[in-house]
């Protein structure tokens, strides 16, 4: 039987903790749920779960901040809840360090897609009904060499160096720099790099790749990746 995935799950409504718990639960996962952001980091530092589901709005610590101490101490996958989709407050969880967010009220079989999207990306088993999938990489082997040397990737210790200092960068952070790598110069669109880094096989909110490409150039070099009004992004070779 294929290992379980353990899913932190912080949300203070005691209906939707409970029904959205014994959901997941019936989909194979084990899940921890705690009422609010202070008890869920205790949890998240005890038991260092595969992923966690982070309400926005949760009281002690909120959803944003509990976001970015967990990024302070682990690269393990965030999906933020949020009961508004035109919220500032999915801006402010994504670039906290979440890797994506539902909007709520959701769906438990969209929960649970998202969920094992965000696990094959990182390259966790998704549950007993769900297999693994390794992590696709956009580049070949070898160290790629931009801007005469000073951005450096290496594709196969995956590990990037910004004018010899080590940039580090989470799982997401990774894929979306390997897609720009694989092709530099070329144009690549907000759905592209959804399909491709976010392996959403529909629509998704392109915010989630603004955020990330925003997040991204903090680290390798505000320049680096360049964007074309109305087409998407590239990076410059």
């Amino acid at each position: 039987m294929a290992e379980q995935t353990h899913v932190l799950f912080v949300e203070d409504d005691d209906v939707i903790r409970e029904a959205t718990q014994l959901a997941l639960e019936r989909d194979g996962f084990v899940v921890t749920a705690m009422p609010d952001g202070l008890s869920g980091l205790e949890a998240f530092r005890a038991d260092r779960p595969d992923i966690a589901l982070l309400d926005v709005m949760v009281p002690g610590l909120d959803g944003v901040s509990l976001c970015r101490r967990i990024r302070d101490e682990s690269t393990v996958p965030v999906i933020m809840l949020s009961a508004r989709a035109d919220s500032i407050d999915v801006v402010l969880g994504l670039e906290a360090g979440a890797d994506d967010y539902v909007t709520k009220p959701f769906d438990g079989a969209v929960l649970v897609a998202r969920i094992r999207a965000v696990l094959r990306r990182f390259g966790h088993a998704s549950g007993p009904r769900g297999a693994s999938e390794p992590a696709r990489s956009a580049a070949g082997g070898g160290v790629l060499s931009f801007g005469d040397g000073e951005l450096e990737i290496d594709t196969e210790g995956m590990e990037v160096r910004r004018g010899g200092a080590q940039v580090a960068l989470t799982p997401t952070e990774m894929r979306l720099l390997l897609e720009f790598s694989a092709a530099p110069g070329t144009v690549l669109s907000r759905d592209r790099l959804l399909e491709r880094v976010w392996d959403y096989g529909w629509g998704g909110d392109t915010r989630v790749v603004d955020v990330h490409v925003q997040r991204l150039r903090t680290k390798i070099g505000q320049d680096r990746i360049e964007t074309v009004r109305g087409f998407g992004y590239k990076l410059k070779a």
